[in-house]
């Protein structure tokens, strides 16, 4: 029986669907591994590859010399006005992300063998093994030399290896190329596929070295036969003109130790990745039997701590390895499908922060740095979007990015998607928090978030009758006023965004004139509104009538992920986001909506109403056996939300913090009555260990900078005087 929680996860058969391969990856390269072993396969990845569509082309609309005309309209109460404010151009999506090919491994001995097949995921160490009898596999994406690396062993390996690029959705035209040699030690593959109509290809390259028997060219790739193991390293590049396949090979061959091949790969790895994954986890007490069960038996018991451990643990692996070079898209690193569901872009009106909701909390700074290399890259674009739909200096961030482009050109008129003006701080965001918790400002951020000052300078221009700024047009994703279309006027979202996004760029250019300016646009933004049912209003501007049967709570950006709204400072405010919540259907039951709603509900300490969306997650079928998960219940849609967001609310329920306040125990669910949550980071620069059960907690806090802070607890609130280096130790009562 398993004593503590599983860091790791298994099956007692192959994948015989890509979506229930299990995953490995470095934030570059991505692997499905099927772990079959006579037909063993493993779908290759990269955050790179996406499918040339027109979108690379594609600019955002000149739309700024309408601008006031627009506004105008909408402020006369034309509500439809912003549906005419577009160039007449169809909506285009951005360019997909797809597969690059699977490596496969046919006719290997231990297909016939007596005995079960078992496949597993190694949570801590990124390895997708598989054995039956004497053939084993093992795979992992190597985040220290870039590279998936596949060792397989048995005592008379006999395979034919090959790289296939037709994988499902293929587009007609693809221009294909397959190189392969013999080598001293055994071969070389590489694969070459050029997009249609474009100059652009991405080329996969694969180092076999091969252990004992004979080696020989065959006619779909190479064939072994009589080896006792075979190493096989894949990178895949993507590129104009012709790649270096030599040098690729050359710099392959470079990584390999002749003593220990395998293992000195392996161990190059994990000095990163298991560090990383190591730093928090969750143990709830669980029924050793239930942790020791396969994935998909776990599943069918949604009210096990032991599957909610899991699923924790699979979130945290997934969310790292999915982050590196970019951030983790729709499908986090992996499809095995060209047709993927919204391009498998990255969503940032509302996915791409709930997928990394728990970065800063549960400490995965490396999936910070993969968002703002995602931002950074793209400021040139955002500034563009600013101009060219707003007139205006600063930057706007689109709603939508394959990862290269950044520029606003994916809308219509039911998603007018270039109207979004709160983009750029919601994204900020996480980086602010990350700057919190290490106690220094970044000064890429500190420069970003002056841009995003600056637009707000030249957008904000109009008032109403009180003298209040007007956000004008102002869209909350995606949803639209009862009465009105989806261009409105000051959605709460935009409100919150705005004022945020002026006073954190003043805080962090303090004693500046820009500062002053700042500061004093924040403070004429108008109040959120109370609407008739009493619940935070969705558009602050009178006569906008709420649709409450949506997906999306943008209007709650203020309760979540910002410290504008909370129980403890805006209680009046609180209670109306509540009632808002209340009111909130889940329309299309997304599992980001679902999770989504438990965030919120946990800033407004609604423990009841967390269990419930959880448990519309955990009940509804949105896990894999892979443990990835779906956008919609029943498995359908392969979708990283569920997966990703899932941990970031299981930590909101226990700990929150901001840079000046700590609270402990908001949200648990009754559920959960033992449990310990360890290593989780605060905004003011401190580690938290937390243990829990019925009688009462323990807190550990751990500061890394001197400081006072105010604790909330089901007590009421008391100071906190932190020392750093000096361990406090809190006992709580009863809940």
């Amino acid at each position: 029986m398993t004593e503590g929680p599983v860091h790791a996860t298994w099956e007692s058969h192959p994948a015989s669907r890509w979506e229930d391969a299990f995953l490995s990856g470095n934030g570059r390269h991505g692997a499905l591994v099927f772990g079959d072993p006579s037909d063993d396969r493993v779908i290759v990845t990269h955050h790179t590859l996406v499918r040339p569509n027109g979108g690379e082309h594609a600019r955002s609309p000149e739309l700024a010399a309408e601008l006031p005309a627009l506004q105008d309209r909408l402020l006369a109460g034309d509500l439809t006005a912003a549906e005419s404010f577009t160039d007449g151009r169809p909506l285009q999506w951005v360019q997909p992300f797809h597969p690059a090919f699977q490596i496969r491994l046919r006719g290997q001995p231990g297909a016939g063998a007596e005995g079960d097949c078992r496949r597993s995921v190694d949570f801590s160490t990124g390895e997708a093994t598989a054995h039956r009898a004497d053939w084993r596999s093992r795979v992992f994406v190597s985040r220290a030399d870039d590279v998936i690396v596949q060792h397989v062993t048995a005592p008379d390996l006999t395979l034919d290896l090959a790289q296939e690029h037709e994988l499902p959705g293929a587009p007609a035209g693809l221009s294909v190329g397959h190189g392969k040699l013999l080598t001293p030690d055994g071969a070389l593959l590489s694969l070459r596929v050029r997009y249609p109509d474009s100059g652009r290809a991405y080329t996969g390259v694969t180092l076999a070295v091969v252990t004992g028997g004979t080696t020989r060219l065959a006619p779909h790739g190479v064939r072994v036969t009589g080896a006792t193991e075979v190493l096989l390293l894949t990178r895949v590049r993507r590129h104009r003109g012709e790649l270096d396949v030599v040098a690729e090979t050359d710099a392959l061959r470079d990584l390999i130790d002749r003593t220990q091949p395998y293992g000195a790969l392996l161990d190059r790895h994990l000095a990163l990745h298991r560090t990383a994954y190591g730093r928090v986890t969750l143990d709830l007490h669980a029924d050793p039997a239930e942790r020791a069960l396969p994935g998909t038996e776990l599943l069918k018991r949604p009210r096990s701590p032991a599957l909610l451990e899991r699923l924790f643990a699979a979130g945290r692996y997934h969310l790292l390895s999915s982050s590196g070079l970019l951030p983790p898209r729709l499908t986090g690193l992996w499809t095995g499908d060209w047709n993927t569901a919204w391009s498998g872009a990255f969503t940032n009106d509302a996915n791409l922060n709930l997928q990394t909701a728990s970065a800063t909390s549960a400490a995965l700074p490396e999936v910070t740095d993969a968002l703002a290399s995602l931002i950074h890259r793209q400021l040139n674009d955002w500034r563009e979007n600013a101009r060219a739909v707003f007139g205006a200096r600063g930057v706007v961030a689109p709603a939508h990015t394959d990862g290269e482009s950044g520029l606003s050109y994916h809308f219509s008129r039911e998603y007018p998607l270039h109207l979004w003006t709160a983009g750029a701080d919601w994204l900020l965001k996480p980086l602010v928090d990350h700057d919190e918790t290490r106690g220094t400002h970044d000064p890429r951020t500190a420069a970003a978030l002056a841009e995003v000052a600056l637009f707000y300078e030249d957008f904000l221009t109009t008032t109403d009758s009180e003298g209040h700024l007007v956000l004008v047009p102002s869209y909350s994703p995606e949803n639209r006023p009862a009465n009105a279309s989806w261009g409105a006027i000051n959605a709460a979202m935009d409100l919150s965004a705005a004022r945020h996004a002026l006073r954190t760029a003043a805080a962090y250019h303090p004693d500046t004139p820009q500062a002053l300016r700042w500061r004093a646009l924040a403070d004429r933004l108008p109040p959120h509104r109370v609407n008739a049912d009493g619940a935070l209003a969705e558009w602050a501007w009178p006569g906008l009538d709420d649709s409450y049967d949506h997906r999306h709570l943008s209007h709650l950006y203020g309760v979540w992920p910002l410290d504008e709204i909370n129980p403890y400072d805006t209680p009046r405010l609180a209670s109306a986001a509540h009632r808002a919540l209340q009111l909130r259907g889940a329309e299309n039951d997304s599992a980001h909506g679902h999770l989504h709603h438990a965030l919120v509900a946990a800033r407004l300490r609604d423990g009841e109403r967390v269990a419930h969306a959880l448990g519309q997650v955990l009940d509804g079928d949105f896990f894999h056996a892979s443990l990835m998960s779906a956008h919609y219940p029943n498995r359908d849609v392969y979708n990283a939300d569920a997966a990703h967001t899932l941990p970031g609310v299981l930590v909101e329920t226990l700990v929150q913090s901001t840079p000046d306040r700590l609270v402990l125990l908001p949200a648990l669910p009754a559920a959960y009555p033992h449990g310990q949550l360890a290593g989780v980071r605060t905004r003011f620069g401190a580690e938290v260990d937390l243990s829990w059960d019925p009688h009462g907690a323990t807190a550990v806090v751990r500061p890394s900078r001197t400081h006072r802070v105010e604790l909330r607890t089901s007590a009421g609130a008391q100071p906190l005087e932190l020392v750093a280096g000096e361990d406090r130790v809190l006992t709580l009562g009863a809940r």
